[in-house]
Parts: structure tokens; C-alpha cells; sequence
């Protein structure tokens, strides 16, 4: 097999080793050698792991493909690449391939008050004890994540605004729908749930991250702060 490269990773700009380059510039800015040569995370005395990356897709015919058919044993006929290299390899390959199986999750999207009472109703239906959650959602109003932020008793749960928007900003979401339960069935927002919402929209729009709604969730039905214009 050909091993006509010699280029060493630490003779490289910082810029273009893999793993730096991955941190600078993202995951997309790679070949498909230099993704390989952080697997295998080092070459030998006299080539890189991206020039020894090169040399196995280059006998693949840079197909993924056909490197994904290689045995552990093909790829350890490549100087350099040992068996637990090789596994890395190949278990990559398999976590690629089964990726490509799966069919993409359809986001739930949310359009009315009834859209988020549904979507609550396998978390929150017979609970005996109050629950505050977030649904963050994209620019489409589609659905990142439903969060639990905390629980609490019967009549009451603590909510810490610096939790619901550090949440919200680490999943990247666009906007966001607040939702408790009352476990006792009572459909009234009491004084500290429209305080409570008051603070939380407020900090919403003064970050850009809007509180599209605050639903109250109990068995019978549900309350929501939207759809009686109290916002």
C-alpha cells in the first residue's frame, strides 16, 4: 500500500490540526481525513493520522462506503493502525450507519393553547404534586425540548428565573411556553402565578426570548394566560 506522506501534525498551523480546527472552526470545516485522524487520534514516526487518513481513504477510493466494509483486520494492514484504532474506526462507521436508518423525529409544533395542553397531558395528568415546566421552541414554533425546571407540594413549587432562561439559551431556543399543574383541579391563576408570569415576560422580552404563553394544566382542562389577553 502507498505511504508516500510524512507531514507531522505538530509541523502544522494551529489552525489546521484536526481537533483545533474543529474547535475554531466547526465540525463541517473538515475533510473526511482529518474527522478519521481524530479518531485515531495519532499516525506513526513518519506520518500524521491526517496523512495516514489519507493514505486509507485513498485506497478506498475515498468512499465512505466501501471504508465502512472494511474489516478490523483490513484496516490493521495499514502501518499504524492497531486494533484499537481499527475498532475506533469501524464503530464509527456502524454509529453512521445506524444514524442513516433512523427516520428524523417529526418536532411537534404548537400553534394554540390546546396544541401545549396535549403535549403536557403524559407528563402532567393525575400528578398529586405542582410541576413547572418549559417548552422551548425553535423560530417555527416547533418543540426543542419540554423541561422539568423544578416541583414542589400541592399548592405551590419554587420557580428561579435565572434557571428558566439559562435553560432556554442552552438549547438555543427562540421562544418558550411556561406550564404548571394544579394537582387540586382548580383552573384560577392565583397571585404569585400572574406575578410570577408578569416577571418572566418581562425578562423574556428584554432578552429577545419571548414567553409566548403560560398554561395552567389540570385534569378537567386548563388555563392559558395568552388566550385571556393577560400577557
Amino acid at each position: 500500500m502507498d505511504q508516500t506522506f510524512s507531514t507531522k501534525i505538530s509541523e502544522l498551523a494551529e489552525e489546521d490540526r484536526p481537533r483545533e480546527k474543529l474547535l475554531l472552526k466547526g465540525k463541517s470545516a473538515l475533510t473526511d481525513a482529518e474527522l478519521i485522524a481524530i479518531l485515531i487520534g495519532s499516525g506513526t514516526r513518519t506520518m500524521s493520522a491526517v496523512d495516514l487518513s489519507r493514505l486509507i481513504l485513498r485506497n478506498v477510493g475515498n468512499d465512505l462506503a466501501a471504508l465502512a466494509k472494511l474489516s478490523i483486520k483490513d484496516l490493521m494492514k495499514f502501518k499504524g493502525i492497531g486494533e484499537a484504532k481499527a475498532i475506533t474506526i469501524v464503530a464509527a462507521m456502524e454509529l453512521g450507519r445506524r444514524r442513516k436508518e433512523q427516520e428524523p423525529s417529526v418536532k411537534p409544533k404548537i400553534s394554540s393553547s390546546k396544541d401545549v395542553y396535549e403535549l403536557m397531558r403524559p407528563d402532567l395528568y393525575d400528578e398529586v404534586v405542582e410541576h413547572f415546566y418549559l417548552i422551548l421552541m425553535n423560530r417555527s414554533n416547533q418543540v426543542i425540548k419540554k423541561h422539568l425546571i423544578s416541583q414542589g407540594g400541592t399548592s405551590g413549587t419554587v420557580v428561579d428565573a435565572k434557571i428558566v432562561f439559562k435553560t432556554a439559551l442552552e438549547h438555543l431556543a427562540q421562544s418558550m411556553i411556561l406550564v404548571h399543574n394544579h394537582p387540586s383541579g382548580s383552573l384560577t391563576p392565583s397571585e404569585q402565578d400572574k406575578r410570577l408570569t408578569e416577571r418572566l415576560v418581562k425578562i423574556g422580552r428584554d432578552m429577545d426570548l419571548p414567553v409566548l404563553d403560560h398554561v395552567i394544566f389540570s385534569d378537567r382542562g386548563y388555563f392559558s394566560f395568552a388566550d385571556e389577553g393577560i400577557l
